[in-house]
C-alpha cells in the first residue's frame, strides 16, 4: 500500500510540526494568557508579601487588564494595624510585579493597592488614636 500524500508534501495531511518538521515562525500560533490567570499569580504573590494576616481578614486578591501583553493590576488588600501601611504596600507592588514577569512573562505598568479594611492588632487599644 502506498501512501497518499497531500498538497503539503506530508502523507497524512497534517501541519509540519506535528509530523517531525520545523514550522515557520510566522505561521506558528500565539499563546494568550487570561487576565483571570495574571489576576491569580498576582493575589498569590500578594499573599507571599503579607505573610501572616489576622484570622478574620480576606484574601488578597486582585482585578487585571491585559492590552497588548502590558498587565495593569489593582490588588484589593486587608491588614492588620498598626504597621507601616506605604511600607507593606510598596512590597507587595513590588513582589507581584516579580513574580508576574517571572511566571507569566509579561510586562507590568501598574499595581494599584487599595486597602480595603485595617483589623486592630489583640492587645491594641480601641477607639480613636492619633
Amino acid at each position: 500500500m502506498t501512501p497518499v500524500s497531500s498538497e503539503n508534501g506530508t502523507a497524512d495531511g497534517l501541519p509540519g510540526s506535528l509530523t517531525g518538521t520545523a514550522v515557520p515562525p510566522g505561521e506558528r500560533g500565539a499563546t494568550r494568557i487570561a487576565d483571570r490567570v495574571v489576576a491569580k499569580v498576582a493575589g498569590q504573590a500578594a499573599r507571599e508579601a503579607l505573610g501572616k494576616l489576622p484570622a478574620e481578614a480576606g484574601r488578597p486578591h486582585a482585578t487585571v487588564v491585559v492590552h497588548h501583553e502590558v498587565a495593569r493590576i489593582r490588588m484589593h488588600l486587608e491588614l492588620d494595624y498598626p504597621c507601616d501601611i506605604g511600607a507593606r504596600c510598596r512590597g507587595v507592588r513590588q513582589h507581584v510585579v516579580e513574580r508576574v514577569v517571572a511566571l507569566v512573562g509579561m510586562e507590568v505598568s501598574e499595581v494599584a493597592v487599595q486597602v480595603e479594611r485595617l483589623y486592630p492588632a489583640h492587645g491594641a487599644a480601641q477607639g480613636r488614636t492619633r
